[in-house]
């Protein structure tokens, strides 16, 4: 930590360890979004270790979902973005895919979350934007953003550069990041290090971190499950 002008500023991540001044973002891991993201499985097993470290912390969680609007309140972004997406010339032809009750909108079942984790649907890509996550944070004088989830180059990147805008520190748990595309989530990662304004690092050194702070022991690598 390093002190200037009456201000605590968090530089290592040590600084930001600890269940009171950090708040663990699980973005968009859902069922439909898994399924079309290769290693899937691993992310969600680091995810989920995240989570429990998070949880045996006692540190604020919140996930997020990625929505469809019905077709009837789809405009011209979001035919725009499914027409992409789903590889359709015609946007009439387009499905929305994650519709309230959908299956494909739902956490995974390694992920669900509890009473006490906030859940936050939203149809853009940063999880900032349209939802109310940037008050609940500062109401509950969070600065620093551990996140974790998919997909690194649609969602996690405009996330963590977001975050920085608000005056939130990102913390990104890369070993739990996945990509629909390799090449462009390593760009994506490249990005963020050169920007410099998230600390990058991976679940192990997070929740090792994490619960040496609170005076407990590390969690095994298959806790969650």
């Amino acid at each position: 930590m390093k002190y200037t002008n009456d201000l605590s500023i968090p530089v290592e991540l040590v600084d930001l360890c600890d269940r009171k001044s950090t708040a663990l973002l699980v973005y968009d891991m859902q069922v439909g979004i898994r399924s079309q993201i290769g290693g899937g499985n691993r992310i969600v097993e680091r995810c989920a270790v995240a989570l429990s470290a998070a949880r045996r912390a006692g540190m604020r969680v919140v996930f997020t979902r990625h929505r469809s609007c019905p077709k009837a309140w789809m405009g011209a972004t979001q035919y725009r973005s499914a027409m992409n997406w789903q590889k359709k010339d015609d946007p009439s032809t387009v499905k929305p895919s994650f519709l309230h009750d959908a299956t494909s909108t739902a956490i995974v079942p390694e992920l669900t979350p509890t009473a006490d984790d906030l859940v936050l649907d939203k149809v853009g890509m940063s999880a900032f934007e349209g939802t109310p996550l940037a008050f609940a944070l500062k109401d509950c004088g969070i600065t620093g953003v551990a996140i974790c989830g998919i997909a690194t180059e649609i969602g996690i990147e405009p996330t963590t550069r977001h975050a920085s805008d608000l005056g939130f520190i990102p913390i990104v748990l890369s070993d739990a990041c996945g990509s629909g595309h390799a090449e462009a989530g390593q760009r994506s990662m490249d990005t963020l290090r050169f920007v410099g304004e998230a600390m990058i690092t991976d679940v192990d050194t997070f929740t090792a971190l994490l619960l040496a702070h609170c005076g407990l022991s590390s969690v095994p690598a298959h806790s969650g499950y």
